[in-house]
Parts: C-alpha cells; sequence; structure tokens
C-alpha cells in the first residue's frame, strides 16, 4: 500500500464505476477503500457494502454511524486503503496518542485553553502530557487486549510502569519519591502533591477495562502503605523495592465473608507462638482486588486483644481462587484461604492488637483514588455520548437536536463538573494539611464526595443507555465503553466503603462538630 504522503488521487467519479460484488470501493473521510476481497469477510456482511449508498460512493456518514474511528487504524483495515479523493482532505480528525478531547466538556476545564486554575502548576501539565501518552501508547493496547481474554497485564507493561515511577507515584505524596525520576524527569519527587496524583489516576482512566485497571496494581495502592507506614526494617525496604521496581505483586486481604464494612468483625484468627517469635493464621478472605497475582498479602486477623495486621508471602498455608465478577478476571479478584499458615513475628505491620488503626489509616487516601478514577470515568462516558448524539442521524437529523436528548446531557454535564470542582477543592485541602488533620476535618467530606461520585456515576450511566440505545447493551463495536461503565460503575459504589455507610461516616463526622451553643 502507498504511503499517506504519495497515495494515487481519484476523482469521485472513477470511485463510483467501482460498486459491484467483485469491484467494490467506497470513500471514507476522503480516503479510497479498495474492499473488493473484504466484502465476503466483513462482519455486516457483503450486502451492506452492496447498497447504492455505500458500494462506489462517499460512505463517511454512514460508516461514523456503524462504526469507531479506531477502526480504521487498525493494520488490516489500513491496509484496504488504495488512495484519497481528488482534491480532498480529511474532514474527520483521528485522535494521535497524547491528544487532548476537543469535544466540550471532554476534558476538565483545566485542560481546556478557554479557561484558568488556580490549582495547577506547569510540573501538573508536564506530567499529564507524558502520562497520557503513556497510557495511550502502551497501557491502552495491553489493557484492551486482557480485558478481552482475562489475563494479567503484561510483563513489559509493568516494568515500563515501574521504570516511570509509576508504581512510587501511585501511593501518593512522601519521601517515598524524593530523588526519583518520575516519567522521565517531568516532576521532580519532591514537588509531588496530591494534584500529581489525581492527574496520574484520572489519566489512567482512558485505558477503558476496568477489570484490567483493577488488576493493574490498584491492590497495591491499598495494600502497600502499611507496609511503608507500619512495616519493620529490613522487611519494610525490601518489599517497597520489590514493589515499586515491578518485581512483586501486594494486594490488601481484609473483607471477609462475615465482615465487609464491618471490619470489627473479621473472622480471620493470628495465634501467637509461646516463644513470641512466629504467628499461625488460619480463615478466609474473599473478593481480594489483585490477589490472582499477588506475592504479598496485607492481612487483618484477630488477636487476642482486638486486630492485628500482617504482611503475608504467597507461601505454603496459602490458597488463591479465582472469583468471576460481572467486569475481566483480568482484575484477578480472589478468595483467599489461610490454613495454619506461619508468618514471622517481623512480618507484623503496627502494634499487636492495633491493628484497626493501621487499616483505617489508608482510608481517605483509597477513597480519594477512588473518586478520583470515578469522577473522570463519568465524564469520559459524557464525552462518548457527546460524539455519539453528534454523529447519529435519526429521522434525517443529528440525535442531539432533539430536545429530550439535550436534556439528559444537561444533567450528565452538570454531574461532571460538579464533581471535578468539588475534587479540587478537597486536593487542595490535602495539599494544606496533615495526615491528622485530613482525618478529622476530611474523612465526612471525601465520604461524601465518593458517595455523590458513584451516585451520579449511576444516574449517567442510565442516561447514556438511553441516549446510545442498543447499542449500549452490547460488549464491542459504538457502544462498547457505554456497556463497560454500565456493568462496572456500581464497582465503586461498594468498594472502599458502600455508599450508605459513608453516607452515616459523613454525618456522623458533622454531629461530632455540632456546636452546643446554636439554637434556630
Amino acid at each position: 500500500m502507498a504511503t499517506q504522503e504519495n497515495l494515487k488521487t481519484y476523482t469521485k467519479e472513477e470511485v463510483a464505476k467501482h460498486n459491484t460484488k467483485g469491484d467494490l470501493w467506497i470513500i471514507v473521510n476522503s480516503y479510497v477503500y479498495d474492499l473488493s476481497k473484504f466484502a465476503n469477510l466483513h462482519p455486516g456482511g457483503a450486502g451492506v457494502l452492496l447498497d447504492q449508498e455505500v458500494a462506489g460512493q462517499d460512505a463517511t456518514t454512514v460508516f461514523f454511524g456503524l462504526h469507531r474511528s479506531e477502526v480504521l487504524m487498525k493494520p488490516q483495515y489500513d491496509r484496504l486503503k488504495i488512495g484519497q479523493v481528488q482534491g480532498e482532505k480529511p474532514q474527520i480528525k483521528m485522535p494521535l496518542p497524547g491528544d487532548l478531547s476537543t469535544v466540550p466538556y471532554g476534558e476538565p476545564t483545566w485542560l481546556t485553553p478557554e479557561f484558568k486554575s488556580p490549582y495547577y502548576k506547569q510540573s501538573h501539565r508536564d506530567l499529564q502530557k507524558a502520562v497520557r501518552k503513556f497510557v495511550d501508547e502502551v497501557l491502552y493496547p495491553d489493557a484492551q487486549l486482557c480485558e478481552e481474554n482475562g489475563k494479567r497485564a503484561s510483563k513489559e507493561v509493568l516494568k515500563a510502569m515501574a521504570e516511570n515511577g509509576f508504581n512510587r507515584m501511585r501511593l501518593g505524596p512522601g519521601k517515598h519519591l524524593h530523588g526519583q525520576n518520575l516519567m522521565g524527569g517531568v516532576v521532580k519527587g519532591e514537588e509531588f502533591d496530591y494534584f500529581h496524583e489525581m492527574v496520574l489516576t484520572q489519566e489512567l482512566v482512558r485505558i477503558a477495562a476496568r477489570g484490567y485497571a483493577d488488576g493493574l496494581n490498584a491492590g497495591m495502592v491499598i495494600g502497600l502503605p502499611p507496609v511503608l507506614n507500619f512495616g519493620q526494617e529490613p522487611l519494610r525496604s525490601k518489599v517497597l523495592d520489590e514493589v515499586f521496581r515491578g518485581e512483586k505483586v501486594i494486594s490488601l486481604a481484609i473483607s471477609e465473608a462475615f465482615a465487609g464494612s464491618d471490619v470489627s468483625g473479621l473472622k480471620t484468627e493470628a495465634v501467637r507462638s509461646e516463644d513470641g517469635k512466629s504467628w499461625t493464621i488460619n480463615g478466609t478472605k474473599k473478593w481480594i482486588s489483585g490477589g490472582m497475582h499477588s506475592d504479598y498479602f496485607t492481612v487483618g486477623a484477630r488477636t487476642d486483644g482486638g486486630l492485628t495486621v500482617f504482611l503475608v508471602p504467597r507461601s505454603e498455608g496459602v490458597e488463591t481462587k479465582q472469583i468471576k465478577t460481572s467486569y475481566s478476571t483480568a482484575a484477578g479478584t480472589a478468595y483467599i484461604t489461610f490454613d495454619n499458615c506461619v508468618v514471622p513475628d517481623e512480618n507484623r505491620l503496627g502494634e499487636v492488637d492495633a491493628g484497626l488503626l493501621v487499616i483505617l489509616s489508608n482510608f481517605n487516601h483509597e477513597r480519594f483514588i477512588m473518586v478520583c478514577a470515578s469522577v473522570r470515568s463519568s465524564r469520559a462516558i459524557v464525552e462518548e455520548s457527546m460524539k455519539w448524539a453528534s454523529q447519529r442521524i435519526v429521522f434525517g437529523k443529528p440525535l442531539m437536536s432533539q430536545a429530550v436528548i439535550r436534556s439528559k446531557f444537561a444533567s450528565m454535564i452538570a454531574k461532571v463538573e460538579a464533581m471535578q470542582a468539588w475534587l479540587e477543592n478537597v486536593t487542595y485541602q490535602m495539599c494544606h494539611m496533615t495526615y491528622k488533620e485530613q482525618s478529622r476535618n476530611l474523612a465526612g467530606q471525601i465520604a461524601f464526595l465518593k458517595v455523590y461520585a458513584t451516585r451520579a456515576a449511576s444516574e449517567i450511566s442510565d442516561d447514556a443507555v438511553q441516549i446510545w440505545g442498543g447499542r449500549a447493551l452490547t460488549k464491542t463495536g459504538m457502544g462498547k465503553r457505554i456497556k463497560l461503565f454500565q456493568r462496572s460503575n456500581k464497582f465503586d459504589a461498594v468498594l472502599g466503603g458502600a455508599e450508605d455507610v459513608l453516607a452515616d461516616l459523613g454525618v456522623r463526622q458533622a454531629m461530632r462538630k455540632m456546636p452546643a451553643d446554636v439554637r434556630l
């Protein structure tokens, strides 16, 4: 095939002569495609291509009413391109890795040229550019493949993430980032703040593969901080280095069939040896994200006087079984059994019977991360739907011309803009508060924000399904991302604390600050 620069040119009259089953050309976005041999392989059948509005004609409108633009960029279809229409240029821009969206509300306002923001520095913008290009070029292809086949991320991808400091950055700001070369040096570890982390997390959403995302070291984000903050040396440094380098995987193993949000109801037990040098753990854990992939587990267990947390390596006495969920098995969701599993006392994280503090210490950060992703996922659905409603022709007009559709968009857009603004305010507060101040002042805010974000996501999903119709119900094709969001957005409504539990947490925190000297 000729290169883009020296494609042969044809007049529309010349193309029109090729309109039969064995000699079939079409025009899409000014380019000429020879579908003569491909017609019988066409998923929709040859008959669709022989339609009088397609064969030998400019089929741009028809094509984009049925297919995503990424189809044209696949090698097997790009090879069918034989030329370009004389005197014409592409009217539809094919997205390139790293591109910003030009769709209204497709990006948060800080990434939109017309708007300003007091929150973001040049390093935030530089990080966004670098991460987006990395996600589009490295993560997205692997994510789409693994989301379908259910396998974990490739070793090459995990290595590339580690080399660019992804694993370190996903734990948020701290000394673990000092002196590190992050994304080729676009941001210094010492200046990395919660806005950098928000940027990183929101860009990762672009992989559009929820199961893969949860299996892509998401367990590390909640499983490694207890090691970082409460681990004993030299084990602490050893495990941190292994995980940061992408050599080992860790997950948080707290939830059980008997206890989800009620951490105090854990039944897994740890019994200390008589000499005090080791612990024997027995029990089960359930719904552990990334558990199938993990080499280490951060485990909460009941001890004589309360709860204690341990770092448990995959070893004798540890067995994992796959749990199938409504998204891809690439998430590695696991059921874990501990059968007389023995770990040395050096693997204890924090003090004996003080495990509740260890477990609760990362809840705010965990929920913050989930909100960042949830908000950006909802925006991605708005962007997808805006494109669709503008290109889908019904009753001779774009779908967007119908008032009922515009009403749905008004609600969807208002929600994503409100969520992002609230998230940025919370992020700003986190940047200017100590950990103790965050626990005292932001636990309720973050809880409420997560509740609002997940409930809004559910409403946005419902509106998107109505906008897309039947295409929102299929796993492939035009509405595949709507379908994925529809069946996976509820994960955020449960993980990290169910909506009702978090809503009550927010109110209870407000009640503790209710002054005694006020009356109506």
